[in-house]
């Protein structure tokens, strides 16, 4: 394996940031999620999960294609943004976070629905009873108990945010140290015919998603949390 150049070290930086963003943010916006599509009885929950799981169906490029609509000059959101005077979110960080987020959205919101409904409603009814407020359920019943979920949903999402390709090509393009990921740059490698630099660089990714999915195949061994 040859040694790694800007072009790599930017590209790992970038895809770095990426992932931890993307991570956060779907822990944050999967909880509430999750925990509605584990109790609730609306109608409306087998349109929320069909909405959810989306992704793992839908063509990257076809999720990438609609977000550079809307996202874009032209589009709802990157026209209004730019009548506010500010820029449009096509081929920048704060757009493929956005399709990021979109894209792993069910990586980490079925974990995590998993755990909360192997919970059931019994220890949340009693700390309830004993007078614990909403963030103090949360932090002393519903986390402690589902962790093992969380460790999971975090691995796994951290993990699908480091092989998104298609999604990230179509929003953002290959912009060095804005939206060149680690699999767009071992894509614009292999075009040029710079095998070397994408083996590196594809064998790099393969040892991380080996031990990403030994990790989860252990951590769900161990908690019993389903994973995707």
């Amino acid at each position: 394996m040859g040694a790694l150049g800007p072009a790599e070290w930017q590209a790992i930086d970038v895809t770095v940031r990426l992932c931890l963003y993307t991570t956060l943010i779907l822990m944050l916006l999967a909880t509430p999620i999750a925990w509605w599509l584990a109790h609730s009885r609306s109608r409306f929950k087998v349109v929320v999960q069909s909405v959810v799981a989306l992704p793992l169906v839908l063509p990257p490029t076809v999720l990438g294609f609609y977000l550079l609509i809307a996202l874009g000059p032209r589009g709802l959101i990157g026209g209004s943004l730019e009548q506010l005077g500010l820029n449009h979110l096509a081929f920048s960080f704060e757009g493929i976070l956005i399709a990021s987020v979109i894209y792993s959205l069910p990586f980490a919101v079925q974990p995590l629905t998993e755990a909360f409904r192997n919970i059931g409603r019994r220890p949340v009814e009693v700390a309830s009873s004993l007078g614990a407020g909403a963030l103090d359920r949360f932090r002393t019943v519903i986390f402690p108990l589902s962790r093992g979920g969380y460790i999971v949903a975090a691995t796994l999402t951290f993990a699908h945010t480091l092989g998104e390709f298609g999604v990230i090509l179509m929003l953002g393009g290959s912009i060095p140290g804005e939206t060149r990921v680690l699999s767009v740059l071992i894509y614009d490698h292999a075009e040029a015919m710079n095998y070397e630099a994408a083996h590196s660089l594809s064998l790099m990714i393969l040892v991380f998603a080996f031990f990403t999915l030994f990790a989860v195949y252990s951590m769900n061994r161990r908690f019993g949390v389903s994973r995707v």
